[in-house]
C-alpha cells in the first residue's frame, strides 16, 4: 500500500517529504465528501480492501490537507467521524483487526480535527480510559492515542504551546494510573496462577511496557527533566524574567509533587500484591516454585515498580527537589514503601514463610524458650538478619574504570586523564592486548598521583608488528597487572611522530587500560537483586527527607539579621505565648529560664508568688515584664541611669 508507506514516511519530521506535504494546499470539502461516499459504499458492500485504503487516506488528509474552518467543512468532519466510529464499534466478527487498527490510526491522526475543543478531547479520553477494558476497539484506540501523546510529550519543553495539549489533566492521569496499577497487579498475580508453559511465555514478553505505562513514563520524565535541567535565561536578567522563571519552577514542583504522590500510592498497592504473591509461592508446593520465585523479580521489573519508581527515586535526590514541602508530603508513603520492599526482599532472599513461627503453639514455644541455654538466649536476643545480610553492595568503581585513547591515534595526538578511587590502598591496571604506537617515543607515561609532577611509575610505547621503530620501550606493553600504590593514577600519552604511509591502524592503535581497586575481577559483584536495590534506594531517600524535616525551614533573612537579638539573655528569660488571634505576647507568669544566668547577681532571685494583673487596655497591649534585681542593677550600670530616689516633700 503506497499511500500507507507515504503516511509512515511523512510521520518523520526529519525527512524532506514532511516539509513538502506541509506546504500543500488544504483539500476542498467536496473532495473529502467524495472520499466519504466511497467509504460508505465500501462498508455496504463489505469491501475490506477499499475500506483499508480509504482509512489510510483519512490519516494523510487529517494530518496534512484539511482545515475545518467553514461550516461546510465541519459538517464533512462530523460525517467522517461517524463513519470511523461505526467501524470502530463494529462487532469483532464483522471487522478484522487490521481494519480496526487503521481506524484507530485515522482517529488519532485527526484528533484535533474531529474533536476541536479541549473538553471534547477530554470526554473522548475519559471514555476510552473507563470503557476500554470492555471494548477491544476502545482499548486499541486508547493505546494508539496515548502512544502518540507520549512521543509528542517527550519532544516538548515544559511551558511550550503544545505542552498543555499533550499533558493531560489530573483526572485523566488518575484514570491512567488506575489502569497501570491494575495491569501491574495482574502481571504479578500471573506468576502464581498461570501454568508452567504460560509462565515461560510470560517471561519472554517482559519487560515490555503498556501504552498507559509508557505515557506515565513520558509525563514523569518530562516533568523531572525540566525541573532538574531548567536554567534561567542568561541574556535576560530583568525582574520580570526572574519572576517568570520562579513561577515556572514552582508550577513544575507542584506538578511533580502531585504526580509523585499518585505514583507512590500506586506502588504501595502493587508492592502489597507482590508481598502476597511471594508469600503464597513460598508456602506452595508446586514443582517449579524456585523458577517462579526467580522469575518474579523479572516480572516485577515490567511493572510500574521497574519503569517508574527507580527514576522517581533518583530524581527526588536532586537538590532542586529536596524541599521541605516534598519531604512533608511524601515521607509517610516512603516509610510504607521501605517496609514493603525490605520485607519482600527478605522473603525472596530467605525463601521462608513469613508466618512459619505462628504454626507452633504458644505453650510449646514458651517451654522451648525456657529450656534455652544462656548462650542461646544471647543469640536469640540479637537482631534478626535483614535483607542486606550477606549481600555485597557494589561500589561505583567495582566494575573498574576504563581509560583509553582514540583508535587509531592520529598525528600530534595528546591524552591525559587522572583516575581517583577514594579509599583505595592501591590500584591495579590491566592493559588491552592491542596496545601499540608507531615509535617507542610515542609513549604512555603513568604517574602515581594527581598530575604529571607525581612519582613516575612506568612508561610504555612502540610495537612488535614490524612497523615504525619495530621495537618497544623496555619490556613492552604489560601482559600482567600493573600495581600502583595509592588511590590516584595519572595517564599521559603523546603521539610525537607523524604517521608513515605504510603503517596500518593496528600499529597505531593507542592504548586502553582498566583501573580497579581490586586485584582480581572475580570479587566484583554483579549487582544487587532488584527488590534489594529498590529497598536500599527508598531507604536512602527516606533518610534524606527525614533530615530535611529535622532541619526544618531555612533561616530567613530577617532571622539572620536578628540573630544577636534572638540570642539575647533578656529574651531567653521570657516565656512567650500565642494568643487565640495569633498575636505573640509575653506570658503573664514568667518561668525560670532553662539556660544558666551569666550575670552575677547580688542575691538569689525568686519569682513573686502573686500573679501579675493584666494592664487595662486592648488585648494586644504587652504587659510589663518583671526582671530580676540583679539584671536591673546591671542595666542601670550600663546605661548610667541611677535608680530614682524617693525624696519627701518639704513644706
Amino acid at each position: 500500500m503506497c499511500i500507507h508507506q507515504l503516511n509512515l514516511l511523512a510521520a518523520s519530521n526529519s525527512l524532506p517529504i514532511t516539509n513538502f506535504l506541509g506546504k500543500q494546499h488544504p483539500i476542498e470539502a467536496h473532495h473529502l465528501s467524495s472520499i466519504c461516499d466511497i467509504m460508505e459504499k465500501a462498508m455496504v458492500n463489505g469491501d475490506t480492501c477499499i475500506i483499508r485504503c480509504i482509512l489510510v487516506v483519512f490519516q494523510v488528509v487529517f494530518k496534512f490537507f484539511f482545515s475545518p474552518q467553514t461550516e461546510r467543512n465541519r459538517e464533512i468532519v462530523r460525517r467522517s467521524g461517524l463513519l470511523l466510529w461505526q467501524l470502530l464499534m463494529a462487532p469483532r466478527d464483522q471487522i478484522c483487526s487490521e481494519i480496526q487498527k487503521e481506524v484507530c490510526l485515522a482517529i488519532s491522526s485527526g484528533l484535533n480535527i474531529l474533536y476541536p475543543g479541549e473538553a471534547e478531547i477530554n470526554n473522548l479520553l475519559k471514555l476510552v480510559l473507563t470503557e476500554g477494558e470492555r471494548n477491544s476497539g476502545l482499548s486499541q484506540l486508547r493505546d494508539v492515542i496515548l502512544t502518540n501523546l507520549a512521543e509528542q510529550l517527550q519532544s516538548n519543553r515544559f511551558g511550550s504551546e503544545d505542552d498543555d495539549h499533550y499533558r493531560l489533566n489530573d483526572e485523566l492521569l488518575h484514570y491512567i494510573l488506575k489502569i497501570v496499577v491494575r495491569e501491574s497487579c495482574v502481571l504479578i498475580t500471573k506468576c502464581q496462577t498461570v501454568s508452567k508453559d504460560d509462565f515461560q511465555r510470560l517471561l519472554s514478553t517482559v519487560p515490555a511496557a503498556s501504552s498507559c505505562l509508557r505515557y506515565l513514563m513520558a509525563v514523569q520524565n518530562h516533568l523531572l527533566s525540566n525541573t532538574i535541567l531548567i536554567k534561567p535565561d542568561e541574556n535576560d536578567d530583568s525582574d520580570s524574567s526572574l519572576q517568570g522563571e520562579t513561577l515556572k519552577v514552582q508550577e513544575l514542583k507542584t506538578s511533580i509533587l502531585s504526580l509523585a504522590t499518585q505514583i507512590l500510592t500506586g506502588c504501595d498497592e502493587v508492592l502489597e500484591m507482590l508481598q502476597q504473591v511471594t508469600t503464597a509461592l513460598i508456602n506452595s508446593d508446586i514443582s517449579d516454585r524456585e523458577q517462579r520465585l526467580k522469575g518474579l523479580e523479572q516480572i516485577t521489573k515490567a511493572t510500574m515498580l521497574g519503569h517508574l519508581l527507580p527514576v522517581l527515586l533518583t530524581s527526588l535526590m536532586h537538590p532542586n527537589l529536596q524541599t521541605l514541602t516534598m519531604a512533608d508530603a511524601l515521607m509517610p508513603q516512603l516509610v510504607q514503601l521501605v517496609l514493603y520492599t525490605s520485607q519482600t526482599a527478605l522473603l525472596l532472599k530467605t525463601q521462608s514463610p513469613v508466618f512459619s513461627e505462628l504454626n507452633s503453639s504458644p505453650s510449646g514455644a514458651s517451654e522451648q524458650k525456657g529450656k534455652l541455654l544462656p548462650d542461646e538466649r544471647m543469640l536469640e536476643e540479637k537482631e534478626e538478619p535483614g535483607f542486606l545480610t550477606g549481600l555485597k553492595i557494589p561500589a561505583p568503581w567495582a566494575a573498574g574504570k576504563t581509560v583509553e585513547t582514540v583508535h587509531p591515534v592520529r598525528d600530534n595526538y595528546k591524552f591525559k586523564e587522572t583516575v581517583h578511587i577514594p579509599g583505595a590502598r592501591c590500584l591495579y591496571l590491566r592493559f588491552d592486548n592491542r596496545c601499540s604506537s608507531q615509535y617507542d617515543y610515542d609513549k604512555l607515561v603513568i604517574y602515581a598521583g594527581p598530575n604529571t609532577n607525581s612519582r613516575k611509575v612506568a612508561e610504555y610505547g612502540g610495537n612488535t608488528l614490524g612497523y615504525g621503530s619495530r621495537s618497544v620501550l623496555g619490556t613492552g606493553w604489560p601482559k600482567d597487572l600493573v600495581k600502583v600504590e595509592g588511590d590516584t593514577v595519572t595517564f599521559s600519552f603523546e603521539m610525537r611522530s607523524g604517521r608513515e604511509h605504510n603503517t596500518p591502524d593496528k600499529a597505531m592503535w593507542g592504548f586502553a587500560c582498566t583501573v580497579r581497586a581490586q586485584e582480581s575481577s572475580e570479587d566484583v559483584s554483579g549487582g544487587l537483586p532488584f527488590l534489594v536495590d529498590l529497598a536500599l534506594g527508598l531507604s536512602v531517600l527516606a533518610c534524606s527527607m527525614l533530615r530535611i524535616l529535622y532541619n526544618g525551614p531555612e533561616i530567613t533573612k530577617d532571622e539572620e539579621t536578628c540573630q544577636e537579638l534572638l540570642r539575647s539573655k533578656l529574651l531567653q528569660r521570657c516565656q512567650w505565648q500565642v494568643e487565640a488571634n495569633g498575636v505573640i505576647s509575653p506570658a503573664l507568669t514568667p518561668s525560670p529560664s532553662p539556660l544558666p544566668l551569666t550575670i552575677d547577681e547580688d542575691r538569689e532571685f525568686t519569682y513573686p508568688s502573686d500573679v501579675l494583673v493584666p494592664p487595662v487596655g486592648h488585648y494586644f497591649d504587652l504587659p510589663r515584664i518583671r526582671l530580676p534585681p540583679g539584671i536591673m542593677i546591671k542595666l542601670r550600670e550600663i546605661s548610667g541611669r541611677a535608680r530614682p530616689q524617693f525624696r519627701p516633700s518639704i513644706k
